[in-house]
């Protein structure tokens, strides 16, 4: 078991591969009584299409399967997961994203059991026909209720907007079409093809005993067969390179008190691979927190002016395969929010507004959040499980913030910000029928 220090941040991660190809990641946290674990397959809404384990030929199955199969994994034969946790004092969830699907418990006792609980139930699938029709209907329910969400219908019309082709573009769940199709099949061939130990790993923190921890885990992979590890082979459709197949303005109505509206920006830049591909993320936190965040020039001359207040956010996501970032807030004045923006970002490309103090600031900002966010287990083990930098991860960053300058800056600003990239959704309100 590989041994990693951490001075800066006080701690030790214990790291190893098991002979199936699991990976296991261990963080003792002696001076907690709480353990969090957390189980995840490196497969998500859009790994759709993809080469089956023994076959030859790609298959697409139909949108929201992942997520389909998130849930039918808690239930089993003899009765609900859930309830199995329950009696074991923990509490259980799951979660599925874009490019990845975690299940997840925390408990301050019986960690062995709960531990194994979650390994057992997550490696031994179980569905029925009566079982998966049954949930068609209440996974339909929940894609209903996203529809009625004015912020979710925000954000995937923007993804909507600037992706014509990936699947990103589809909600996680899919759509209530989507997941009639799904049959007991397609959720063993999905399962089969991504549910294998090597497209896996295993993250524990918390009041833990490393050596002890990583027998437990050891011994339970041992008792179980499973067949030669094949890395599954995706497919993705292509989009336009220069940003020509993304919808520049979209607007739809519903029942909300202010318009709302939300910036987007698609990455057509490549994104560096392993480490570099962590200071590529950073470096573009870093450009939107110095632009944008509440002690910014623009956002104090725009929350003057009444054109964005509090409700004004911004995000930059990056995942395998596709990258964006995008700003929103509810306003009287969306045009002039959209345009305002775009001009801080136009100037940004030639380095106006990013000095040296600046970037100090908002790293010292930046830090104090990693910090106490450091404190959370689940915050540790969901953000370690989700990034893929290859053997960089969360615990760098201080020292890969640190060594970022303001001309880094200027270079990323450079490579991501670009108009033609640019697209806007708003959502205005209904206006009732006379």
């Amino acid at each position: 078991m590989e041994q990693h220090n951490y001075p800066k941040l006080g701690e030790t991660l214990y790291r190893t591969t098991l002979a199936n190809g699991l990976q296991v990641n261990l963080l003792p946290k002696p001076d907690y009584h709480k353990t969090y674990a957390v189980f995840t397959t490196n497969y998500g809404s859009i790994d759709r299409t993809f080469q089956p384990i023994g076959q030859s030929e790609m298959v697409t199955l139909p949108d929201g399967i992942a997520h389909f199969l998130e849930h039918k994994l808690f239930e089993k034969k003899a009765g609900d997961i859930f309830e199995v946790f329950g009696k074991l004092g923990a509490n259980a969830n799951a979660f599925t994203s874009f490019t990845r699907t975690s299940y997840l418990f925390s408990a301050t006792s019986r960690i062995r059991e709960n531990l194994e609980t979650l390994l057992d139930f997550v490696q031994d699938p179980y569905f029925t026909e009566a079982s998966v029709n049954k949930e068609k209907g209440i996974i339909g329910q929940e894609i209903q209720m996203y529809d009625d969400d004015p912020n979710w219908r925000l954000f995937f019309g923007l993804i909507q907007n600037m992706y014509a082709q990936h699947p990103v573009r589809i909600d996680i769940a899919g759509t209530v079409a989507s997941i009639a199709q799904i049959t007991v099949a397609d959720l063993y061939l999905a399962y089969r093809t991504f549910y294998q130990p090597q497209n896996m790993n295993l993250f524990v923190v918390g009041h833990i005993d490393p050596d002890a921890t990583l027998a437990w885990i050891t011994a339970n992979q041992a008792q179980k067969d499973f067949p030669t590890p094949t890395p599954p082979q995706r497919q993705l459709p292509q989009e336009a390179a220069d940003g020509s197949d993304i919808v520049a303005h979209r607007t739809i109505e519903m029942a909300v008190q202010r318009p709302k509206v939300m910036l987007g920006i698609k990455g057509l830049d490549k994104v560096p691979t392993g480490r570099a591909g962590l200071v590529y993320r950073t470096s573009l936190n870093l450009l939107f927190e110095v632009l944008f965040n509440d002690s910014s020039a623009a956002y104090l001359k725009l929350y003057d002016q009444g054109i964005l207040d509090d409700t004004f956010g911004y995000e930059v996501d990056l995942e395998r395969s596709f990258h964006f970032a995008g700003l929103s807030v509810d306003t009287q004045k969306p045009d002039q929010f959209v345009q305002a923006i775009q001009a801080v970002l136009q100037q940004a490309t030639t380095g106006a507004g990013l000095t040296e103090a600046r970037l100090a600031l908002v790293k010292r900002e930046m830090l104090g959040k990693f910090w106490q966010s450091f404190n959370s287990l689940e915050y540790i083990a969901n953000q370690y499980a989700g990034d893929d930098f290859g053997t960089a991860s969360l615990f760098d960053l201080p020292e890969i913030m640190a060594q970022i300058q303001v001309t880094d800056l200027q270079q990323v600003a450079q490579r991501f910000i670009r108009l033609e990239a640019m697209s806007v959704f708003q959502i205005n309100p209904k206006v009732a029928a006379r």
